[in-house]
């Protein structure tokens, strides 16, 4: 270990060289390489932290560069774990750098989780939060909560030392249509960057074994304000006795969805003319979009449902697979007799697909 590299660190009273050994052991999984998961990774790797295995399944784009400041313009297309991996080395060649080019799953969650001590949530979707806190209950890791809204984020430590899981604070999965989607509502650059360090700073302290761990307390940041607002958390003993991952870590829907994987639909797509709904935004639409989609945002799907060909099957893609669930909700009710397919993942799981095979 190079003493005069983190000299600013082993000098301070209460870390020391104990606390620099303990980080060179250490091995951090962080799940996200976007926003949250780039000062996260950042940090963790120049203050030594030993492993750090990064899951993520997405390519750079260059609508991520205003948040994600890992990244460069030449990167823009790479895979985000490689593009990850390219910057961290180059600032601490030291690092154990371990790639996951995946969407965690079911299937492979508890086998990438268990080779870690810590897990940091830098996500934006429900479903894999309540993946990630299934797993880590099963394996007894604790993990760095960290989400964001407009202007505030949040941050907590879940299933620390016998404490409160996510569970805790959200008990069930949200409808669909009650979550919110950066892609529609925007995201301010810097706020990813506050967040994403509280988040490291709790993953240090649980590994040194100094401060407070937020563990049990949730923070709330408004940015706007400045103002931090800290809400205690009780711990519900249920939460704890998980005995198996759920069958499905989806949205609840009052209907069942019918939905296409990305490597399945990219076959349909090419092979012949599909009714293809596009509802994102018009920003979203321009960037990239499949050629031959009708570009329908969800909010004006009702009153231009007409233009839909309903003849045939009707597939819906969005940017993640959120809002054209909500849409396919929406058809659903006015057809109830037709059919309509989600495409999972939506153009994030086209554009990873299609830069990986």
């Amino acid at each position: 270990m190079n003493q005069d590299r983190y000299q600013r660190q082993t000098t301070l009273k209460g870390f020391g060289p104990e606390g620099q050994q303990k980080l060179k052991s250490a091995k951090v999984l962080v799940v996200g390489a976007g926003g949250l998961g780039v000062p996260v990774m950042t940090y963790l790797n120049a203050m030594g932290v030993g492993t750090l295995g990064i899951v993520d399944a997405d390519v750079v784009s260059l609508s991520n560069l205003h948040r994600q400041v890992l990244y460069t313009e030449k990167m823009v297309g790479v895979p985000k774990v490689v593009a990850a991996k390219t910057q961290l080395l180059a600032q601490n060649s030291d690092t154990n750098i371990e790639l996951y080019q995946t969407f965690l799953t079911i299937s492979n969650a508890l086998e990438i989780i268990a080779k870690y001590d810590i897990v940091v949530d830098a996500t934006d979707n429900f479903p894999t939060r309540y993946l990630i806190n299934d797993a880590c209950v099963l394996l007894n890791k604790p993990f760095i909560y960290g989400a964001l809204h407009g202007f505030e984020g949040q941050v907590s430590v879940f299933n620390y030392k016998g404490g409160p899981t996510y569970r805790c604070l959200f008990p069930e999965m949200p409808n669909a249509d009650a979550v919110p989607n950066c892609n529609e509502h925007g995201v301010l650059g810097i706020l990813p960057g506050i967040i994403g360090n509280l988040q490291a700073l709790e993953t240090i302290k649980i590994l040194t074994e100094i401060g407070d761990v937020l563990s049990g307390v949730l923070v709330l940041f408004d940015g706007l304000t400045q103002r931090f607002q800290r809400m205690k958390l009780s711990l519900n003993l249920e939460n704890q006795k998980i005995k198996n991952l759920a069958t499905s870590y989806d949205f609840d829907c009052e209907l069942p969805i019918q939905s296409v994987e990305a490597k399945d639909f990219q076959s349909l797509y090419t092979d012949g003319k599909i009714e293809l709904i596009d509802v994102r935004t018009s920003k979203e639409y321009v960037r990239n979009h499949l050629e031959g989609s009708k570009h329908i945002p969800i909010n004006e799907l009702i009153e231009r449902v007409d233009e839909v060909d309903m003849k045939s099957p009707v597939y819906v893609i969005c940017q993640s697979g959120i809002r054209s669930k909500k849409a396919i909700l929406q058809l659903n009710e006015l057809f109830p007799q037709n059919k309509f397919i989600n495409v999972a993942g939506g153009m994030n799981h086209i554009v990873t697909y299609a830069h990986t095979n």
